[in-house]
């Protein structure tokens, strides 16, 4: 009898960590149950340590969340380099644009509802207005805050914050990833949004990912359609590559970490070579991922395309993995997409 690691082809992975490919392989139901896992903000937490000790340029600016993003490490490390502004992300935004102007590296953290709303006015205007080289460091992304509820669930941050000129927004897939994106902020002349989910999402890479911002990256091979995802959806988008696989689809998934600005060359070359797409994210369906790459297919290379995202309504508490079902974003709902492109290609 065959293996479930017989049925599923390892060939066409790219970077992925040998036990996803096995969970993969062992149990499509429920395949991450016993992976390692770790929420993105913590990733962050640990990289802001290891960057702050190769560069006394960076300093951490916190708004009253350190334990939940467990900052507070950084300030244990770095006393007279860490900041608190207590519930005043408006002030806390402000102040890292001044430091800025000093040639420090400011990593502004706060839950994402926060930084992309509460603190708007001074993240467009004070921020993103004179170009300024402040990092914005945002936990509990997307509905990944399922048991906070709709106030912490910050479904329209990525669309906000790439709808502002000279944004550059990312917001990884799992902790490697997300620790490269941080160190490679700060590499990066001008504001950088970096996303981060509250829930733990699994280990999919190791540090030898290949992470650059503004480059997508194909994690799997696939012909008949592909799969652009990003945060936490990837993790999905590969459940639902190997499901549709068992049912004779072969997919293409691609992380596309950074939202803006978008790797374009990769879009194209996925639409040409496969010829139907799904996007998949936890953010709103309008001005998100599905909304760029959408963008890019209309006007260079029109093809059947299936956004997937949160619709028009709020979400509400529950467990991190039943709220992505009952809004439309599971692998589930992935399979269901791509299955549909496929067939509208004819």
């Amino acid at each position: 009898m065959a293996t479930g690691m017989d049925r599923l082809e390892t060939s066409v992975y790219h970077h992925v960590r040998p036990e996803i490919i096995s969970a993969l392989a062992a149990n499509l139901d429920d395949p991450f149950a016993e992976v390692e896992k770790q929420p993105t903000r913590y990733a962050y937490a640990e990289a802001i340590i290891e960057l702050g000790e190769r560069n006394p340029d960076v300093v951490v600016l916190d708004a009253d969340v350190a334990k939940s993003i467990k900052t507070h490490e950084f300030a244990q490390r770095f006393p007279e380099r860490s900041f608190n502004f207590g519930i005043a992300e408006q002030n806390m935004m402000a102040a890292a644009a001044g430091m800025a102007t000093t040639g420090l590296i400011p990593y502004a953290s706060t839950y994402a509802v926060f930084a992309t709303m509460r603190a708007l006015d001074q993240v467009r205007n004070s921020i993103h207005y004179p170009g300024l080289n402040v990092k914005i460091a945002a936990s509990h992304g997307g509905i990944t805050p399922g048991p906070d509820g709709v106030t912490h669930q910050a479904q329209e941050d990525l669309s906000i914050m790439r709808s502002i000129a000279n944004s550059t927004v990312i917001a990884g897939a799992d902790s490697p990833s997300t620790k490269l994106a941080v160190w490679a902020a700060a590499e990066w002349d001008g504001p950088v949004y970096l996303s981060f989910t509250r829930d733990p999402v699994p280990f999919l890479f190791d540090l030898d990912y290949p992470f650059e911002i503004g480059k997508a990256v194909t994690i799997r091979e696939g012909t008949d359609a592909t799969i652009i995802a990003n945060r936490d959806i990837v993790c999905q988008s590969l459940i639902a590559a190997e499901r549709l696989a068992r049912k004779g689809v072969s997919v293409r998934v691609i992380d596309c970490h950074t939202v803006k600005p978008l790797d374009v060359e990769t879009i194209l070359q996925a639409a040409e070579e496969t010829g139907a797409i799904v996007t998949g994210e936890s953010n709103v369906i309008n001005g998100g991922l599905g909304s760029a790459v959408a963008e890019v297919l209309v006007e260079n290379f029109p093809i059947p395309m299936k956004r997937i995202g949160v619709r028009d309504v709020f979400a509400e508490s529950g467990p991190y993995l039943e709220v992505i079902k009952k809004y439309g974003v599971s692998s589930e709902h992935i399979v269901d997409a791509v299955e549909e492109v496929v067939a509208r290609k004819g």
